[in-house]
């Protein structure tokens, strides 16, 4: 447990050396689960049966979903697939060939939070989506590459927009990374655009999230009447890469890294 943890005066919580190791193990959980999900995943499969699965994996490894029960929420995942940006809701929608989803999962071991999303595709890639998920993984490690202590929440976000927008790209605003850790969500807010050098300060013992969600068209979205899914208001394809991260002392650790080496959907190629 998190003993004696300092809080910044922009309300972040700095967490002791020790405490890596607790994110190391939640991380290391679901990412092990978005390894497994990798197979069940294919045309005419429902992203109800994905959630299942899933579920069962959680319990299966001894953690607990920090999403079932969260505001309501039913499911261990959140499955977003074509233009929806994030929140996608799992159920009887079946997977046809080409089509990409974003599955992000949560769990809870000894307390501590692990968080992490990554791209999958069903059936044959397209060229414009291996490209849009191509850059938005860039995007999330150009991001990563800003981590360490000196730096500032802005050049996190600087870094993603311009490689973003350099591929002609667009970077969502409605929705930001997190700060996390014995909390699901806490400051500060992770922005993936802004201004380098601006923004709080980071500091030795910051865990949070970094999970850009990259556009083909416009940065619009709205929310539908499920109060949870978020989509491209243009309709455009959206991609989404998530990690939490540590600031070390000399720079990043990378809680929620593949096991397997699958955080790519194209990692069997």
């Amino acid at each position: 447990m998190a003993r004696n943890a300092q809080i910044t005066k922009d309300g972040i919580r700095l967490y002791n050396p020790e405490d890596f190791a607790g994110m190391a193990e939640a991380g290391r959980v679901a990412a092990t689960i978005l390894d497994d999900i990798a197979p069940h995943i294919f045309v005419g499969q429902t992203t109800g049966e994905i959630d299942r699965v899933i579920t069962d994996m959680v319990d299966a490894h001894g953690s607990k979903s920090a999403t079932i029960g969260y505001k309501g929420y039913k499911h261990a995942s959140c499955i977003s697939v074509n233009h929806v940006v994030c929140h996608g809701i799992p159920g009887d929608k079946r997977l046809k060939d080409g089509d990409i989803l974003n599955i992000d999962v949560t769990v809870i071991v000894d307390g501590w939070f692990g968080d992490t999303s990554r791209m999958y595709v069903a059936g044959k890639l397209a060229r414009k989506s291996e490209r849009l998920i191509q850059v938005t993984h860039d995007a999330l490690f150009k991001g990563i590459e800003q981590v360490r202590p000196g730096n500032t929440f802005g050049d996190i976000g600087h870094a993603i927009q311009t490689f973003a927008e350099g591929h002609r790209m667009s970077v969502v605003r409605d929705f930001c990374g997190h700060g996390l850790g014995q909390v699901f969500h806490a400051p500060p807010n992770v922005l993936h655009y802004g201004r380098a050098g601006t923004g709080p300060v980071l500091e030795e013992g910051m865990f949070f999230t970094i999970e850009p969600m990259v556009n083909l068209g416009r940065p619009e979205t709205k929310v539908l009447s499920d109060d949870w899914t978020a989509v491209t208001r243009d309709k455009s394809l959206s991609a989404q890469f998530e990690h939490s991260v540590g600031v070390t002392a000399t720079g990043v650790e990378i809680f929620t890294l593949s096991p397997a080496g699958k955080f790519h959907p194209t990692y069997g190629e």
